[in-house]
């Protein structure tokens, strides 16, 4: 479901242009190699995770909800048996990516547990939905609305291809906000809150958003909902399962992004679009090796030999 103003200016891919994602400029930032390995030489592997199948299946339903909210009204989004749907996109991202990964990753008990604090998510969601989101002054624009756009100025074969989960409009100042749903153990603390990789993806949506679809930056605001499994036991003041928040992208901030996003490009891709395999991809390992520990080429020494990763 999609505003008529979005669905003009959206256009199809063409046969010589690359489209890339967000997570694959974050995986370069982070080490280049890994980059190098999963894209470039095209090595990754399928894989899934308990966390992933629960993120998705989180934004499916809450979702869902929204869009019956706006649709249609607030009482009949109450109405969704918002629990059983929860539990039927569980069910099915699960199996189906067991199917391609040929393994079980996780098990009913691990399946039950997180579906139950999915359970308590939804409920507090629910009741508390007015401090979010209200009917009154705001529209829903679309969900899950697609950005298309050339990566950088330097080259328009390299395009990214993104979605954004909600995109609402202020009826009375004509203000879009481009929210992203997250899904977190415990919350995001003050150290994932200034990691620039997790937070620049909607830093850079808000700048393709802008130049898609014509729109003043200025009148974008951007913010992650922060969505949480985990309370703490026996705190002595009320906890949000969800919070939100803001990371700075005024103009400074998306100019500094657009300046790194285009290094990427320059140097990682050719003019034609191609990937180029002709430079050194350095293998950074991070600070006590944080970049290694879920990478899955960590294990693998004739790919990215363990003498050779850079420790900063």
């Amino acid at each position: 479901n999609m505003n008529k103003f979005l669905k003009y200016s959206q256009r199809a891919p063409l046969p010589n242009e690359r489209k890339i994602s967000y997570s694959q400029f974050s995986m370069y930032s982070q080490c280049p190699k890994h980059w190098e390995l999963a894209y470039a030489k095209n090595l990754r592997t399928f894989s899934q995770s308990i966390h992933t199948i629960f993120g998705t299946a989180m934004h499916e339903t809450m979702q869902n909800y929204l869009t019956v909210m706006y649709e249609q009204s607030a009482k009949a989004a109450d109405e969704i048996d918002i629990n059983a749907y929860l539990k039927d996109q569980m069910f099915n991202l699960y199996k189906e990516a067991v199917e391609k990964m040929g393994e079980h990753f996780s098990n009913k008990f691990e399946l039950g547990e997180f579906y139950e604090d999915g359970v308590a998510i939804l409920d507090w969601f629910k009741r508390k939905r007015g401090q979010y989101f209200s009917r009154k002054n705001e529209e829903l624009l679309g969900i899950e609305v697609p950005i298309y756009h050339p990566v950088a100025d330097s080259n328009d074969k390299i395009m990214m291809l993104g979605y954004l989960d909600i995109v609402m409009r202020d009826k009375r100042t004509d203000k879009i906000t481009i929210i992203d749903i997250k899904t977190s153990t415990r919350g995001w603390n003050k150290y994932q809150k200034a990691d620039k990789n997790k937070v620049s993806q909607l830093v850079l949506y808000k700048k393709y958003f802008a130049e898609q679809y014509g729109y003043d930056p200025e009148k974008i605001d951007i913010k992650y909902m922060i969505v949480k499994r985990k309370l703490i036991e026996g705190a002595m003041f009320p906890q949000k399962r969800i919070t939100e928040f803001s990371p700075a992208s005024g103009k400074p901030t998306r100019n500094k992004l657009a300046r790194s996003i285009d290094e990427f490009v320059k140097s990682s891709f050719k003019a034609d679009g191609s990937y180029n395999l002709d430079r050194e991809y350095p293998a950074v390992a991070g600070k006590n090796n944080k970049n290694c520990k879920y990478c899955e080429f960590k294990d693998q020494p004739d790919l990215c030999p363990a003498k050779a990763r850079i420790k900063v």
